[in-house]
């Protein structure tokens, strides 16, 4: 405890005590209003935005449709999480915890709902007997596929919400959080260096959910703290990130449902291949 906060016994949810996200965050579950998605031709329908969680699924699918899965055609829909989207009632249905991405699987019979990011490349990759890597190395595959959804919040939700986002800088969550992120990376950099991918030789869906987070990082797109943590010294994690970076599939998977930064990067909705050509924002503002 410090002289400037102490707890309360009983924490209460203070709506104006929450930074940038204050609007979005709250202490309950369940949907807010009432509100209907779009459903589109194809086989699987996409409901996300551009985040790094979200691109994970983009970049999965543009990856199957690229090796010539042409089942793995979807319909992708955006969701704007600052105005609260996830909070409606057809999305809730879908994903109860109110996060992107959320897909429906409608290629079968009955339409399946799936949610949780490493949930929806486990099903498609599995669908699909796709990009999940040598059999003999699938323990490693899932053991750092996990690995991912287990550290990535201490980047984004520590790190990131901290250094980028709390309202003002406090050097003792930045410090602890700065630390973690540079253990992190050292440990990728530790693997790298005796595969050329997260797993082993293969590019699988363990290199997917973890390279819109780390990658980004390294690559300089997330939260402008490349220099901060030096990240150049990973070698091994920039090596892997350029090479990821370079797939046409993935730069495909990274405009899908972006609704910021470069208008010549932003799709705002997925719904044909011939999208990425026509639809960016860029090209609608153009033909405006």
């Amino acid at each position: 405890m410090t002289d400037s906060y102490t707890p309360p016994k009983v924490w209460t949810w203070d709506k104006e005590n929450g930074g940038k996200f204050a609007s979005t965050n709250r202490p309950i579950a369940g949907a807010t209003h009432d509100k209907e998605l779009p459903v589109g031709k194809h086989p699987f329908q996409l409901y996300s935005l551009a985040t790094p969680n979200g691109q994970k699924v983009t970049i999965m699918l543009e990856e199957l449709l690229a090796a010539g899965h042409t089942g793995a055609e979807y319909d992708a829909w955006l969701i704007k999480i600052g105005d609260g989207d996830q909070f409606g009632s057809d999305f809730v249905d879908i994903n109860p915890n109110s996060k992107i991405p959320a897909l429906m699987d409608r290629s079968g019979d009955t339409p399946v709902r799936v949610f949780e990011s490493a949930a929806i490349l486990m099903h498609l990759a599995e669908k699909f007997d796709a990009f999940l890597g040598a059999p003999e190395n699938r323990a490693e595959m899932l053991s750092w596929l996990f690995w991912q959804m287990g550290s990535a919040p201490y980047l984004g939700g520590g790190f990131g919400h901290f250094y980028a986002y709390a309202p003002e800088p406090m050097e003792y969550p930045i410090n602890r959080f700065a630390m973690e992120t540079k253990r992190q990376l050292d440990l990728l950099d530790r693997q790298l260096a005796q595969n050329d991918f997260i797993s082993g030789p293969d590019y699988t869906i363990a290199d997917m959910a973890i390279w819109p987070w780390y990658g980004g990082l390294v690559l300089g797109r997330l939260y402008n703290a490349a220099e901060f943590l030096d990240v150049e010294s990973y070698t091994n994690v920039i090596r892997w990130a350029k090479a990821i970076d370079a797939r046409p599939a993935a730069k495909r998977g990274r405009m899908v449902n972006r609704a910021f930064g470069d208008p010549s990067e932003q799709l705002h909705e997925r719904h044909d291949a011939s999208d990425f050509d026509t639809k960016t924002q860029d090209k609608i503002a153009a033909a405006e």
